[in-house]
């Protein structure tokens, strides 16, 4: 799959990203940097406080797990990148790193598309149908859903990237973005490619809007659920529960909506830029705190592990 013979021949990629500013350079490079360690410690915290505290083995810290790991492949595929290109006045990739990049930025976006709807669904289950709770969420269905999840949004970036793998590339080489992603690319193009852009417009709809509408129906029911109960502690369960996962859909699917759902104009490429820092790089480290805060089980499990250490 040969994307031109300028490009393959020169075996780079210029990744512009935020060049029009240079005077941000430093600034954002600080930034993206401290938020990028909050996203390794945070979501490294949850990976192991929750393998470690057997209290925590449910599906909904299970899953969360799978988020966390998730977030950090996501934000190493493109972060380490961009600080690189932020250092100093070499901004390439190579091109092999680039279509690397190009893989693994769809795939792990479109699997938390997909897991966003799973771990909705086990709220669904916990609030709407507690007494079968346990069966509805047997372990070893939730590792299916889970494995369903991963594998699905790894097998629809191995399709839609080949399409963009295929587009001829001519004229420059430079990607007016600070990642390889396939809008970005697709502007490269010297031929007709009104069917990517309608081939993104689907995969958008399948794993953006669908899952949304998923969701949103789930947290439907469970608003139905809510207003029939009589217990004010049930209640405040409930909030803390969903809306912290409702809270972590809304960062990472109005960022995703705004950038793949509207149609592409040269304008509008420099704003995307910001929007996709935001939910490539903000939102990854906001999901430890938010998952965290005012939880009593991540509190009663860091004091498990600390009066366990004590005890060594």
């Amino acid at each position: 799959m040969m994307m031109g013979k300028n490009v393959s021949s020169e075996g780079y990629f210029i990744l512009l990203g935020f060049s029009y500013w240079p005077h941000l350079e430093v600034v954002l490079f600080m930034i993206i940097l401290i938020f990028y360690l909050m996203t390794l410690s945070g979501n490294l915290f949850i990976i192991i406080l929750s393998y470690l505290d057997s209290h925590l083995h449910t599906p909904m810290y299970f899953f969360l797990s799978n988020l966390s790991l998730l977030d950090l492949c996501y934000t190493t595929s493109s972060i380490p990148q961009l600080l690189v290109n932020l250092r100093g006045p070499d901004k390439t990739i190579s091109y092999a790193g680039c279509m690397i990049q190009l893989y693994f930025v769809l795939a792990l976006g479109s699997t938390e598309c997909v897991l966003l709807v799973v771990m909705s669904y086990d709220r669904y289950a916990a609030v709407c149908r507690p007494l079968h709770y346990a069966v509805l969420m047997h372990p070893r269905f939730c590792k299916l859903l889970a494995f369903v999840s991963w594998v699905s949004g790894f097998i629809a970036s191995a399709l839609h990237s080949s399409f963009t793998l295929l587009i001829p590339l001519c004229g420059h080489n430079q990607v007016n973005h600070f990642f390889c992603e396939v809008p970005a690319l697709l502007r490269l193009s010297c031929v007709d490619i009104h069917a990517n852009e309608l081939t993104l417009m689907v995969m958008s709809s399948i794993f953006v809007v669908i899952p949304l509408i998923l969701i949103l129906s789930s947290y439907g029911a469970i608003a139905q659920a809510v207003l029939k109960m009589q217990s004010i502690s049930g209640l405040q369960k409930v909030f803390k529960t969903c809306g912290a996962h409702l809270m972590v859909v809304c960062l990472f699917f109005i960022p995703v909506m705004c950038i793949y759902l509207q149609p592409p104009t040269e304008n509008s490429q420099d704003q995307n830029k910001f929007i996709v820092l935001f939910y490539t790089v903000v939102t990854p480290s906001l999901n430890p705190l938010i998952y965290t805060l005012r939880n009593k089980d991540i509190r009663r499990a860091m004091r498990r592990l600390i009066g366990w250490k004590r005890k060594m």
